[in-house]
């Protein structure tokens, strides 16, 4: 299998997953606690040994993994506008953060003080959550063009929803990052649809076969 092709696909089902996520907080939909944890979980891990490390194992970008093939396989009816919609922008304002030194600066410092303040390995307590959506506010948040989320007014407008919602989009962000250091790009995904689309299948019948 391709490295290259295999860490991209990796990184964009992070990405899928973590958009994914964002829509359900916001529609008031349920989330599932360990998906939601392995998505948060990668923003802190800034110094994985591979790509895969950033999420802890294949099993929790699973989620990822089937939104994948569903948005690049053939069948137009599955796919959800909405989710390319929001990773398509996180790439984009991932293009424009990367010329961002100060920003850039300002994400690594949070980071570090929220995996300071994170107990255990519990990502998900809600001044950890609190931390990141707020660093997202202060960086990802003044670059344009800003994601406009759609969701139910009234989950929207609670604070733990919201500081959710922009916690996930950070972490959304640091998949971003992790595809284009894998080489990707928006341009590259149109190109390399079907060699992705093949890797994600691969690796979910992979956490099939018994071992």
């Amino acid at each position: 299998m391709n490295v290259n092709i295999h860490n991209r696909t990796l990184a964009l089902a992070g990405l899928f997953q973590a958009v994914r996520l964002v829509q359900q907080t916001a529609r008031g939909e349920p989330r599932d606690k360990d998906t939601t944890a392995a998505s948060i979980g990668s923003i802190l891990n800034t110094d994985p040994a591979s790509v895969v490390d950033v999420y802890g194992n294949i099993e929790a970008i699973r989620t990822g993994l089937e939104l994948l093939v569903q948005q690049l396989g053939n069948d137009n009816k599955r796919r959800d506008i909405e989710l390319t919609r929001y990773a398509v922008t996180l790439m984009h304002l991932e293009n424009s953060l990367k010329r961002k030194p100060e920003l850039l600066e300002t994400i690594r410092s949070g980071i570090e003080t929220c995996r300071q303040q994170t107990e255990s390995d519990n990502t998900l307590q809600t001044s950890a959550i609190a931390t990141l959506a707020d660093l997202y506010k202060q960086t990802i948040s003044t670059l344009k063009p800003r994601i406009l989320v759609k969701g139910e007014p009234s989950v929207l407008t609670n604070p733990d929803s919201k500081n959710m919602v922009r916690a996930l989009l950070l972490a959304g962000m640091r998949s971003a990052v992790l595809l284009r250091q894998s080489g990707g790009s928006r341009l590259k995904l149109i190109f390399q649809r079907r060699p992705l689309l093949e890797c994600a299948r691969e690796l979910l019948q992979d956490m099939c076969r018994p071992d």
